[in-house]
């Protein structure tokens, strides 16, 4: 009997700010919320990014400002500075100073002539070679005489080429949240988000792993590039040029499934399955795979997958800006038709289906809480929705490894067949939508609006509404799959599927014969869709889709199949799930929680454990685990 993976929980963070009780998916639809709602979220972003600090009995709130003695105050005050350090936006000098990127060059000494030359203080190297004469100028400059016949390295720097990206809250620290010990930014956002993804779900973790085997649980976690930040393999390949010295953290903490091992080490102490997919921008979706397909067969009962991806970095910036794949100041003045380049001219630099450049880079971490069916409604547990299956295809041969190719046909087709094999073709034509991954590139555009499209055509579906979040976000790499989750939860909810809001017009060579793009918020209802199909076409021909079901239909299905006696236990059981839950909200809301993480705990070695021939017992951990293993092949053993 397969099981159904249902999404009890979710949380992490991104441009938009935190993804739990869909404050994120909130600030992208923040013009049709309520006062009330509105509010929450501002101060949301508010705390995270440490503008204001509430009393302890949550009557006053501090800022710059001064003191407010209620919300609305605060919010009149300094409500557009709230909305301006999200989204997307001009690189924080946070990240690096987009105006004077370090940019070295290599001069060649083979004359006995001293080569001379000026530099200021902040050009200077951190080891100066030893062929080095140097005179120390006004103003901070230095003169400097080089003999030799050995090339050296001029410290100089440079304007950066692409000066936008997707940025979390300006002034959100995760790593000052808990002891990050010179963690990554990317290890930092994933402690932060799988924390959040947990206490979401309103049930404490010791109390979901009680209610299983400890090898009932999986974490799937990773991202596309590793973590290249100079406290990973950025600076692990950087320093020596520099003259600094190499850490003994900056290789194993640079492994692109590096997320997976920090949730289990740090925040669940998982001993069951573990690993990390790659599939560049798919790799999400590729995590969310295994997930669903180990609880679907009844290998595990509860999984945690993730994604974190933290690519603002000048050099990562450089690398795909050279490849001609990002939204460049130069090409953004050209589809702008100005001379200079305003901060609302960024915020809008990622146009998908429309008129564009290229794309626009982001840094997000996000996770998703799984549980199969039943022990779901044992529990209690929130219901956000749930994933029947995840599709991935790869491209076949290509001439360009950039190049999209069929992949993605495939995948899309085969998730919106399921969805019409479930529910219906009716509820696949007139209440499903697709998430577009919607890059914004040039390329995208074109290849992308044909796949859904066609797919579209296949099923008669004559206006298939399309979401592109990244419009709003920014391409968090791998990652993206999760964005494209968050949001979607959030339709739900508050019944609207965000507008593609950063272009009038869309592109006159996108295939929308059979879809429905918008740039308004597409209002449908909190149960008018069905579905939702999460679409990644990643580089390399890594291509990937996720049907993705309401929670109105999974309540129904497991009515369904357990019955209305079942269904009400449960909605008993909900009743302090939710609030406790709840109660997690308002404390993170007003910046009193700190994320989960637990160094130096619980750790056990292997002469803690009880060994028999049938199971094994971990200390601190309720039930067995079972090592009976039955002959799989008993078929090739028949006499």
């Amino acid at each position: 009997m397969s099981h159904l993976p249902v999404i009890v929980g979710f949380g992490g963070i991104n441009p938009a700010g935190r993804s739990s009780f869909h404050h994120s998916y909130r600030r992208l639809i923040i013009d049709k919320l309520t006062p009330s709602e509105r509010a929450a979220t501002l101060l949301s972003l508010a705390t995270i990014s440490n503008l204001v600090t509430v009393s302890e009995d949550r009557e006053q709130y501090q800022s710059a400002s001064g003191t407010f003695n209620s919300l609305q105050s605060l919010i009149d005050s300094i409500g557009e500075q709230i909305l301006s350090n999200s989204l997307i936006r001009k690189i924080d000098a946070s990240h690096f100073d987009v105006d004077a990127v370090v940019s070295n060059k290599a001069i060649n000494i083979n004359n006995a002539q001293p080569l001379s030359f000026t530099l200021t203080k902040r050009q200077l190297p951190n080891v100066i070679p030893d062929n080095w004469q140097i005179e120390e100028l006004a103003a901070n400059n230095f003169q400097i005489s080089v003999t030799g016949e050995l090339p050296i390295i001029l410290p100089d720097t440079k304007e950066s080429g692409v000066k936008t990206a997707g940025q979390l809250p300006t002034g959100f620290e995760p790593g000052k949240l808990y002891q990050s010990r010179n963690h990554p930014r990317n290890l930092q956002m994933t402690i932060y988000a799988a924390s959040d993804a947990i206490k979401s779900s309103g049930i404490d973790f010791d109390v979901i792993a009680d209610a299983v085997s400890p090898d009932d649980i999986a974490v799937y976690a990773s991202n596309s590039i590793g973590q290249l930040d100079d406290l990973g393999f950025g600076g692990l390949t950087k320093y020596p040029s520099i003259g600094k010295r190499i850490t003994s953290k900056q290789m194993p903490l640079g492994y692109a499934q590096m997320p997976a091992d920090f949730v289990n080490a740090y925040v669940l102490g998982n001993v069951g399955s573990t690993g990390g997919a790659l599939g560049a921008c798919a790799t999400f979706l590729y995590n969310l795979r295994n997930a669903v397909q180990d609880i679907k067969d009844g290998r595990k009962k509860v999984v945690l997958v993730g994604g974190s991806d933290a690519p603002i970095t000048p050099e990562i910036i450089e690398g795909f800006r050279t490849m001609g794949a990002l939204a460049e100041d130069k090409d953004l003045l050209v589809l702008n038709k100005v001379d200079k380049l305003t901060d609302q001219h960024y915020r809008s630099s990622c146009r998908p289906f429309a008129e564009n450049c290229g794309f626009t880079i982001a840094e997000s971490s996000q996770f998703v809480l799984l549980m199969n069916d039943e022990l779901a409604l044992s529990l209690g547990a929130q219901i956000h929705g749930a994933v029947p299956d995840v599709f991935v295809n790869a491209d076949g041969h290509k001439k360009s490894i950039s190049a999209p190719g069929i992949g993605n046909y495939l995948t899309l087709s085969k998730s919106a067949a399921l969805i019409s094999g479930m529910l219906g073709k009716e509820s696949l034509q007139q209440r499903s939508f697709v998430q577009a991954h919607g890059t914004s590139t040039p390329q995208n555009r074109v290849t992308e609006s044909h796949v859904i499209n066609q797919v579209a055509k296949a099923f008669a579906i004559k206006q298939w509404p399309v979401a592109a979040v990244k419009c709003y976000l920014g391409h968090s790499q791998g990652t993206a799959g999760g964005d494209q989750l968050s949001s979607s939860l959030g339709t739900w909810v508050y019944g609207y599927i965000p507008g593609i809001a950063t272009s009038d017009s869309f592109a006159s060579d996108v295939h929308q014969s059979n879809l429905l793009l918008s740039k308004e918020h597409i209002k449908v209802g909190t149960t008018g869709m069905d579905s939702v199909i999460l679409n990644s076409k990643g580089f390399g021909g890594n291509n990937a889709s996720a049907p993705v079901l309401a929670p109105h239909i999974v309540k129904e299905m497991l009515q369904r199949k357990y019955g209305s006696e079942r269904l009400c236990a449960w909605k008993e059981r909900n009743q302090q799930v939710l609030k406790q839950a709840l109660e997690y909200d308002q404390s993170a809301m007003y910046g009193e929680t700190r994320p989960s993480y637990k160094f130096n705990h619980n750790v056990l070695e292997g002469d803690d454990l009880q060994i028999t021939e049938s199971s094994i017992q971990i200390p601190g951990y309720k039930n067995a685990v079972d090592i009976s293993q039955p002959n799989p092949f008993n078929d090739y053993f028949k006499v």
